[in-house]
C-alpha cells in the first residue's frame, strides 16, 4: 500500500478561487462561442485571455503556489540530468532497432512452427 499524501483543498478561500478560476475559463469557451462572426484571431484572444486571468487568480491560491513550486523543483531537476552523447543515443538506437528484428524472426518462426505442428501434424490440412 502507497503511503503518498494526498493534499487536498481544505481552506474556504481557495476552494472559492479555485472555482472562481474554473468559472473565468467557461466564459472564455462560452466568449469563443458567442463570437462566432468576428475574426479567429480575435476568439483565440479572449479564450487565452481567459486562460490567463483563470491562472493568476489560481496562483495566489496555496494550490496554485504548489504547483508552481512543483513545476520549478521539476525544472531544477532536469537541468541535473546528464544527457546521452549523440554516439551514445545511435548505439542505443542500433541495439533496439537489431533487437527488435530479433524478436520479429524469432516470432515468426515460432508461428510458423506452431503452424506446421498444429495444421500439418496435428490436424493433416496441408
Amino acid at each position: 500500500m502507497s503511503n503518498s499524501n494526498i493534499v487536498t483543498v481544505s481552506s474556504t478561500a481557495d476552494r472559492i478561487k479555485l472555482g472562481l478560476a474554473v468559472l473565468v475559463i467557461v466564459a472564455g469557451i462560452v466568449g469563443y462561442s458567442m463570437l462566432e462572426g468576428q475574426p479567429g484571431i480575435m476568439r483565440a484572444g479572449v479564450f487565452i485571455a481567459s486562460l490567463v486571468i483563470a491562472a493568476i487568480i489560481a496562483w495566489f491560491s496555496e494550490p496554485g503556489r504548489r504547483t508552481i513550486s512543483y513545476g520549478r523543483d521539476s525544472y531544477n531537476e532536469i537541468k541535473r540530468v546528464i544527457w546521452p552523447t549523440r554516439k551514445e543515443t545511435t548505439q542505443m538506437t542500433g541495439i533496439v532497432f537489431v533487437f527488435v528484428v530479433a524478436m520479429g524472426l524469432l516470432l515468426w518462426i515460432v508461428d510458423k512452427g506452431l503452424g506446421w505442428v498444429i495444421y500439418g501434424l496435428l490436424l493433416g490440412w496441408k
